[in-house]
């Protein structure tokens, strides 16, 4: 790859991970217009580590503050509020990893379509949009229950589909269970930590496998450019999320899935 294309491709990796607008659809965009190839397993690598390596320093007060609260208050029964939040972001991850584990073969062979990922991004658009807008926004992330920390992993279930966006279907789940919008990005940010952990160590296994050659300097200027964005844009959405709602992120993902079916289609 071109340094520009190491540039765009960790930009779009860095923004999408954490937006609700769907990573799949738009690392589908530049295949599509410029007609770039794969990445490669290494890059993929260079860019979860840049994502991870974000939402980690942003929330190291919380990971610390959880960590040490599940540690030593997580198998008592005098739980904290941040022990229990540590027990919630587990408990949310567990369906993710089962079904992940028993589809990953089959979702990237016959899901990785723009297609599916036209429709997906649509089709959760749409649903991000009623969650929104029918939500109360009263409750805050203290006031989650283990119950409902169960529910929205398995809506991030359905993130193992190209195009839905986890952090998009994750807070359409805590909309739906009266989070306010803050919130909802807060435990979607906090849940994404293990799930980037395992995709990258799911991506560095297969590249070992694979034996590929590796271009370090590529690999650096990926996981640094994904960091960057990845961080501001994590400071950004928590700093305006609650004042301009998720409208915009449902517009723009009709037009995105718009786009692809053009490209599908035409």
């Amino acid at each position: 790859m071109t340094l520009f294309e190491i540039i765009i491709l960790a930009l779009i990796q860095g923004i999408t991970e954490f937006l609700p607008i769907s990573s799949s659809g738009h690392l589908l965009l530049p295949a599509e217009l410029f007609g770039w190839v794969s990445q490669g397993l290494a890059f993929d690598v260079a860019v979860h580590v840049g994502s991870l390596l974000a939402v980690m320093i942003y929330f190291r007060q919380e990971i610390s503050q959880m960590t040490v609260a599940w540690l030593t208050k997580g198998f008592s029964r005098n739980q904290t509020t941040d022990s229990k939040l540590a027990w919630y972001v587990i408990v949310a991850t567990i369906p993710a990893v089962i079904i992940g584990f028993l589809t990953k073969s089959w979702i990237e062979e016959n899901a990785r379509t723009a297609l599916v990922i036209a429709a997906t991004t649509i089709l959760f658009g749409l649903l991000l949009w009623y969650a929104d807008s029918k939500a109360k926004h009263t409750r805050q992330l203290d006031s989650l229950t283990l119950k409902q920390s169960l529910v929205i992993g398995c809506f991030q279930v359905l993130a193992l589909i190209p195009g839905t966006s986890r952090s998009g279907i994750t807070m359409t789940a805590g909309l739906l269970m009266g989070l306010d919008r803050e919130s909802c990005a807060r435990f979607s940010f906090l849940l994404s930590i293990p799930v980037i952990l395992g995709a990258g160590l799911l991506a560095t296994w297969d590249l070992l496998q694979a034996k590929e050659a590796v271009d370090w300097a590529a690999l650096f200027y990926g996981a640094a450019f994904s960091f960057v964005s990845a961080y501001l844009c994590i400071y950004l959405f928590l700093s305006w999320i609650s004042r301009i709602g998720m409208l915009p992120f449902v517009i723009y993902r009709l037009l995105l899935g718009a786009l692809l079916l053009w490209f599908v289609f035409v």
